[in-house]
């Protein structure tokens, strides 16, 4: 049995009770338990370690989490043949979860110009899977009042506190008509499942290739959401001509399994492209709040990547040029990544 330390959390002694006899159904009477990672949420994973290998356990605090959605989806991605991790025990009133361990590194740890269009040929595929094995009424649809929700992160957070730039009746208006052009636009694709942070982070070095995580926050919405999510990440950035490949076998791969993408890639690229503003804009928001909010300052080094993700996005389409200009007025402009990958 491991002895408690000072980085675990106070749970742990909930946890080890609930745990050892698990393990010993498996034959584990002896175990070591690690820190395995945390994300900007209130769950933690821990890394078991055995004679009979490894296993992560999940803490969330049923008071912040509810680990029913993601025992659901993980199903649900396993079904469609995706390599989501498996759930061998639960217990969901103390928020512990035990899963398969898909392995230590994920895309973001050893992507590079080598190997990246193997990886995301890996990745696209499995998102194909994914969105083969759609159907209506079964993850939470991603509407419009989600939609508002996440976009008023922007203002709410990385505006009002992060840029700490009160805004005139005008510029309220610009971000009001901006947000309403960006949600019709999401609403009139086709739907599918998503992810909803289907990045390099959350994409592990696995056999199959790639182990998906970070699954819970599944929806029913706009088809080239993931897909936006994949190629302008929030930890890394590449080459426009890079970020148009990837995009454009995806799209040839998806119409030719039949998913509801446009039959035309300027229409798809279009969508994309809105579809990454818009969660862009929901990511300053929700980095702010992570710093302001949460003690979490990490996460605001990653503002500038998205603050030109918009500004680009914004140049190219005149209806959102005006945020263009709402940019240049708050002084929140463009800025060289050093010592960022492209």
């Amino acid at each position: 049995m491991p002895e408690p330390s000072s980085p675990l959390l106070p749970r742990i002694d909930a946890l080890n009770a609930w745990l050892a006899p698990e393990l010993k159904r498996e034959g584990v009477t002896e175990y070591t338990l690690a820190p395995a990672s945390a994300d900007a949420s209130f769950r933690r994973y821990f890394r078991i370690t055995s004679s009979a290998g490894t296993r992560i356990v999940m803490d969330a605090p049923p008071g912040q989490e509810d680990c029913r959605q993601f025992v659901n989806v993980a199903r649900l991605m396993r079904e469609a043949g995706v390599n989501a991790p498996e759930v061998i025990a639960q217990d969901l009133s103390q928020g512990f979860l035990l899963l398969s361990d898909l392995g230590r590194e994920t895309y973001l740890d050893v992507i590079n110009d080598g190997n990246a269009d193997t990886l995301f040929r890996d990745a696209n595929e499995a998102l194909i899977k994914w969105q083969l094995a759609s159907k209506p009424g079964v993850l939470p649809v991603y509407g419009e009042a989600q939609i508002a929700q996440e976009l008023s992160l922007f203002p709410d957070w990385y505006l009002a506190r992060h840029v700490a730039a009160p805004l005139s009746d005008k510029q309220r208006n610009t971000l009001r008509s901006v947000f309403a052009a960006i949600a019709q636009h999401a609403l009139s694709q086709a739907g599918v499942y998503v992810h909803s942070d289907y990045m390099p982070r959350n994409l592990m070095i696995s056999a199959p290739n790639p182990g998906v995580l970070d699954f819970q926050d599944a929806v029913y919405g706009p088809v080239s959401y993931d897909i936006a999510s994949l190629y302008r990440d929030a930890f890394i950035s590449w080459d426009e001509e890079r970020v148009l490949d990837g995009t454009i076998r995806y799209w040839e791969n998806a119409r030719k399994a039949g998913l509801p993408v446009p039959a035309n890639f300027g229409d798809f690229y279009r969508d994309v492209e809105w579809m990454g503003l818009q969660r862009h804009l929901r990511i300053l928001g929700i980095f702010a709040r992570l710093n302001y909010r949460d003690g979490k300052p990490a996460y605001l080094a990653d503002a500038p990547r998205f603050v030109n993700y918009v500004r680009k996005t914004s140049e190219r389409y005149g209806v959102l040029r005006p945020l263009l200009r709402l940019f240049d007025e708050l002084n929140i402009g463009e800025t060289a990544l050093v010592g960022y990958r492209f």
